[in-house]
């Protein structure tokens, strides 16, 4: 499913976006492109894989925490399933089971695969163990997000190769000059910044835009 258009308050949301962060508001048109092309692949079945080091290891964490639950708004769960499950399950505590479950967008982070990531790396490659989830994670409709404030992190850089190669759509998320990254990205966000900590501090409103336009997409009515 194509999306051709953003809904009002997707618009309003990165307008905000713009007028709180100025010095980023090249990435507008960027913004929109990663917005419906995500919204479009998790339509059709896709998935997130997101990875990164150190600090961008946390954020990867967080975007997909922001994923995974309710962020902005609320997301009822669905119909077909309340009625399947207390079929299954007309006990007492189904109320409270189907209260407490929301709908999610089906994000996973490379970074917290411990097992593997210390197996992987002592018998074969440190630099290559995100690339080999995404190897076997990755499927065509769904999406990469790569975090590296240099944009040269080896073992990002190598996931997104691999990303790329198996039909994902690969974002990143860099500082000014883009690095490695740009020459694999479909599409690039460059935050206007050099050091670590800067890039990292526009991180944060960067993928808080594209999660809370992305769920109000999914699940937000229009207004």
């Amino acid at each position: 499913m194509e999306v051709k258009h953003l809904k009002n308050n997707t618009l309003a949301i990165i307008q905000e976006f713009v007028e709180n962060y100025p010095m980023m508001n090249y990435l507008e048109k960027n913004l929109i492109s990663i917005i419906k092309e995500m919204v479009s692949r998790i339509n059709n079945g896709g998935k997130i894989l997101i990875c990164g080091n150190g600090g961008s290891s946390s954020d990867s964490e967080h975007i997909v925490g922001e994923f995974l639950k309710e962020f902005y708004i609320k997301r009822p769960l669905d119909k077909d399933f309340k009625e399947k499950y207390l079929a299954y399950f007309p006990e007492k505590d189904s109320g409270h089971i189907l209260e407490c479950l929301q709908e999610g967008i089906p994000a996973i982070s490379l970074v917290s695969q411990t097992g593997f990531l210390s197996a992987y790396g002592n018998d074969v490659s440190y630099d290559m163990a995100y690339a080999q989830q995404v190897y076997v994670y990755g499927k065509e409709q769904d999406i990469f997000i790569g975090l590296s404030t240099s944009g040269n992190s080896s073992n990002v850089y190598y996931a997104a190769k691999i990303a790329k190669t198996k039909g994902l759509f690969v974002i990143s998320l860099t500082g000014e000059t883009g690095g490695k990254l740009k020459e694999v990205s479909d599409v690039l966000l460059n935050a206007p910044a050099k050091e670590t900590f800067r890039v990292q501090e526009y991180h944060l409103p960067l993928y808080h835009l594209i999660c809370r336009a992305v769920e109000y997409e999914i699940f937000g009515e229009e207004i």
